[in-house]
Order: C-alpha cells, then sequence, then structure tokens
C-alpha cells in the first residue's frame, strides 16, 4: 500500500517538503504495508485547468505539460492516500497546488480514480494563525470533490489536519507542536488506510 505525498511548495527541499516528511514517516511507521513517495511540483510545468472538456472522453489532458506524467502514479492500484503539502502563500494555497488540484478533475472524469482513497493535508505558514486552517479547508473541499475520505489528525492533535510555523531561517525545528501534527495525519491516513483495506 502506498501514501504518495504532494509537495505544493515552488520551492525544493523547504519547510514544506522536511514537514511532509515527518508526516510520511508517521504514515511508513503506522504498519509494515505502508511505503511513501513524494511527488515534487517545484520545477515541474502544471498549468491550470482551462475546462476544454478532453479528458471526458479520454484519461488524458490535451494541455501537454508535466502534468501527464503524474497521471500513472496517481492511478496506481497500490495507492491508496494521498497528503498535499502547501505553504500558506495570503491566506491559502500556493498556485501550484491549486492547479495541480484542478487537473486532478482527470481523475475524477474517468471512472472516479481516487474515490474512497484516504485525504489528509498539510499547511505550512510564517506565524502561527497565519491562515493554516483555511489552507487545510480550502484542500480539503477539493479532496472531497473527488469523493475522498479526508480525515484529520484526531482529536487530541489536529482538528482539520497538520498546521505548521516555519522560523526566519526556513526552519520548522522550533514548532514542536506543528511537527506533531504531521506526526498524527501522518498516522491517522495510513491507520484508515489500513482499515479501508483490510490490513
Amino acid at each position: 500500500m502506498k501514501i504518495i505525498g504532494i509537495n505544493c511548495s515552488p520551492r525544493k527541499g523547504k519547510t514544506t517538503q522536511k514537514s511532509l516528511e515527518i508526516c510520511l514517516k508517521a504514515a511508513e511507521d503506522s504498519g509494515e504495508n505502508i511505503e511513501t513517495e513524494i511527488i515534487e511540483l517545484a520545477g515541474l510545468d502544471i498549468h491550470g485547468c482551462t475546462g476544454c472538456g478532453y479528458c471526458r472522453k479520454q484519461p488524458k489532458c490535451s494541455q501537454e505539460d508535466d502534468f501527464n506524467a503524474l497521471i500513472p502514479i496517481l492511478s496506481a492500484k497500490n495507492v491508496v492516500g494521498i497528503i498535499i503539502a502547501t505553504p500558506v502563500y495570503l491566506g491559502t494555497m500556493t498556485s501550484q497546488c491549486k492547479a495541480f488540484l484542478d487537473r486532478t478533475v482527470l481523475l475524477g472524469r474517468n471512472g472516479s480514480i481516487l474515490h474512497n482513497k484516504v485525504g489528509g493535508v498539510l499547511a505550512v505558514g510564517c506565524v502561527r494563525n497565519g491562515g493554516q486552517e483555511l489552507t487545510i479547508q480550502a484542500v480539503q473541499a477539493s479532496l472531497l470533490c473527488q469523493d475522498m475520505i479526508c480525515v484529520s489528525g484526531g482529536i487530541k492533535s489536529a482538528h482539520f489536519g497538520a498546521a505548521l510555523v516555519s522560523d526566519s531561517n526556513d526552519s520548522i525545528d522550533c514548532d514542536e507542536v506543528g511537527q506533531e501534527t504531521a506526526r498524527a495525519v501522518g498516522k491517522r491516513v495510513a491507520d484508515v488506510a489500513m482499515q479501508l483495506n483490510g490490513k
């Protein structure tokens, strides 16, 4: 069983990546059958959806960019969960995140590929209460449109999803509480995915 993490930061290897690594490590530690993979959107050429309707007829987009290469990865039978990780830009997700989520309409139109997959969300901001929860809920809205099962970190940790704070040195080391929410979301995604798949 595989859980895929989508790093929606335009900057490679920074705090969103580190937060996602913590989250996915907790997922892996939840069961011996869990493997994880990170897809970094930074450096990929993924445009926004144009609403052309091309994907209504086949599981391919009319736009010749990097999204088409992600379709087989996201559609793989062993994928049981997806965790979306995004920085908070002006109170919501990055443009990379929005473009990626909009393009997944293709997966819904071609057999509801993400139906009953487990979804989790992680958001990193520069300050506490900097829009992380609003961002998480905006991403969850897209996952719900795909008929995914959205989970949080649980009652004791992250009511909506993982919310982290990075400092001026591009570090999340200062935010142990936020790191714990990342672990909680990773564990919860894995636990629910295992229950759904009889593991």
